[in-house]
């Protein structure tokens, strides 16, 4: 039986690699690692089908040196220590280190990576970890701290269509077939940036055509896919689909299919965790100020999920979900941290007025700092006029209230406060 398409078209060389440019294109700072022959140990963050098993795939063939794997869904520590037990005696003198490749290492215990620790310290195995979590959520800090962290992004269109052109061009079983790239929206839709996704729908539907001349068109991909719904879904990666419908549910003041999503993904064996976190960031990405409770019951919740596991942890995370779904809705304080980071990124590094610097010494105050800084306990209400932005920009408004009856209240405080400065 052939290889799947996508295993057929796995890349061997950084030159045949899709996407990534900002690590392994001309002079970027893991290909120049790479070339100079010496690598460090490092993590590789992104979302499924972006290449991080085939990037350390190539690192090794590269350097010519032992590649072991592990999958932490099926290693434990026995596993782990012979691993480093083989790649300490089959290591030459001055020879660069064996790399151990872990996939989906978020899932590793503590235990399991304390026991990598001392490997990686010493140099018996240079460590390249996959994680489409957040290391710094799911990997332990030790260890954190010895490796360093590249974040991979989602393959843009362009990148996704030059991989199909390569597929039926290059790859021996299309090539022998005429396919005609017509529309591809829908198939560029369905696979959400992920290359595995996109060749595994490609290769389904040239093969249900069930011809040798086959034109893709956006109708023939939806076609196909709503007659073999999971076909393109094989190494489940539906679970970020599904993820995703259940935080858009909470968003869209839906408990309902909130609470649908989240049996499906607890149906489907999903990391209780992983739910828990998500609902953390929806309480403040999506509520915020207008039901400031959400955070500290998301919170709660991932509390209680980490006490108590499941089963029980479904009747936690299902109220969550419920008063998430159901609270008022405001992303004022997201748009204004990004709105803040924006005009940081354009203006640099403003001097801070003197009169709210700190004066530790007696040089600072003689210069000046701390001069006229009025202390707001000092004034009725707790509050007096002042400057507190830097001159270049200290008109500027960055939290803008969504009126909500929580967040008026607020939004009320600062125009009496402030003024004309917040009035809207």
């Amino acid at each position: 039986m052939s290889e799947p398409l996508a295993e057929r078209m796995r890349p061997r060389t950084l030159d045949d690699y899709v996407g990534q440019k900002h690590l392994v294109g001309e002079g970027a700072v893991l290909r120049k690692m790479i070339e100079a022959g010496r690598i460090s140990s490092f993590i590789l963050w992104g979302p499924p089908g972006v290449g991080k098993t085939t990037l350390a795939q190539i690192v090794a063939s590269t350097l010519d040196v032992p590649f072991y794997t592990l999958s932490a869904v099926t290693s434990g520590v026995k596993e782990v220590r012979e691993v480093i037990e083989k790649a300490k005696n089959g290591r030459f003198f001055n020879s660069n280190s064996p790399i151990l490749f872990i996939d989906e290492i978020h899932r590793f215990s503590k235990s399991q990576q304390d026991s990598l620790l001392g490997a990686v310290e010493k140099g018996i195995v240079t460590l390249i970890g996959a994680t489409t979590e957040n290391p710094s959520f799911e990997v332990i800090r030790p260890l954190l701290s010895r490796c360093q962290l590249y974040v991979l992004k989602s393959l843009d269109k362009e990148d996704l269509e030059d991989l199909m052109q390569k597929a039926i061009t290059k790859d021996l079983e299309l090539s022998k077939k005429k396919i005609e790239l017509k529309e591809t929206g829908a198939i560029l839709r369905y696979s959400g940036g992920d290359a595995r996704k996109l060749l595994n729908i490609l290769e389904l539907v040239v093969e249900s055509a069930g011809s040798d001349e086959v034109t893709i068109t956006d109708e023939l991909v939806e076609t196909q896919l709503q007659q073999n719904p999971l076909a393109y879904d094989k190494t489940g990666d539906m679970h970020y689909d599904i993820i995703s419908a259940f935080i858009k549910s909470i968003r869209g003041s839906d408990p309902d299919a909130a609470l649908y999503w989240m049996a499906r993904m607890i149906e489907g064996g999903e990391d209780p965790q992983f739910i828990a976190r998500r609902m953390v960031i929806s309480a403040s990405e999506d509520i915020g100020l207008a039901n400031p409770n959400a955070l500290l019951l998301a919170n709660s919740a991932f509390d209680t999920v980490m006490k108590i596991g499941w089963p029980e942890a479904r009747i936690a995370l299902a109220q969550t979900a419920v008063y998430l779904a159901t609270s008022q809705k405001s992303n004022s304080a997201y748009l204004g941290i990004d709105a803040a980071l924006e005009t940081v990124r354009k203006t640099g590094n403003l001097p801070v007025p003197l009169h709210i610097r700190n004066a530790p010494t007696k040089l600072m105050a003689d210069l000046g700092y701390h001069d006229g800084y009025k202390y707001p306990h000092d004034y009725p209400g707790h509050f007096t006029t002042q400057q507190y932005l830097p001159d270049g920009i200290k008109d500027t408004r960055f939290w803008h209230a969504q009126h909500s009856p929580a967040e008026d209240r607020l939004y009320n405080w600062m125009v009496t406060c402030w003024g004309d400065r917040y009035k809207e």
